[in-house]
């Protein structure tokens, strides 16, 4: 593998830094709603009424937002890193099917997160209606309800591509 510039290198650090705080944001955000409901049909727990729901549901604001910005950071670093390195993707199989797996990913994460959008607007205006709220945070859920787990298993497989490298042919 060549030398990869400054840039590249500064993309690539972004890109790692950023897809760590995902994978910690996206783990944490998953089980702060998940403590919201209760079982399959996603009831409001018996603790939450209409006097705190609103408190929890600001509360979780952060979490939504760190996990919004940070997943763009990541794909604009990342698309950069390729750019900028110059490899050859032919070259570099590692580097190839972390791509392929952050273009698979994309649309499925894009559509969830015009639901996050959503929940942010709502949850930044201060004056909410919860229901509403909990309504897009079920949407959530019951869309492509397994998709989070997979999404992480992939982002957290990138680590091994980039520490042991496979799939690279030598020039």
């Amino acid at each position: 593998m060549k030398e990869l510039s400054t840039l590249s290198k500064v993309f690539a650090v972004i890109a790692l830094a950023s897809i760590s705080i995902w994978i910690g944001a996206y783990l944490t955000r998953q089980f702060l709603i998940y403590q919201i409901f209760e079982g399959p049909d996603l009831i409001i727990r018996s603790y939450l009424n209409e006097n705190n729901l609103s408190g929890v549901l600001t509360a979780l604001l952060p979490s939504i937002v760190v996990h919004f910005t940070v997943f763009i950071i990541f794909i604009i670093s990342f698309f950069l890193f390729i750019i900028t390195s110059k490899l050859k993707l032919r070259l570099n199989g590692w580097l190839f099917i972390i791509l392929i797996a952050t273009i698979i990913v994309i649309p499925f994460e894009a559509y969830l997160m015009l639901i996050d959008y959503k929940v942010i607007v709502l949850l930044v205006s201060g004056s909410f209606d919860t229901n509403q709220v909990i309504a897009l945070l079920r949407d959530r859920i019951k869309d492509l309800s397994s998709f989070p787990i997979v999404a992480i298993l992939t982002f957290i497989s990138f680590y091994y591509f980039i520490v042991f490298k496979p799939l690279v042919k030598k020039e």
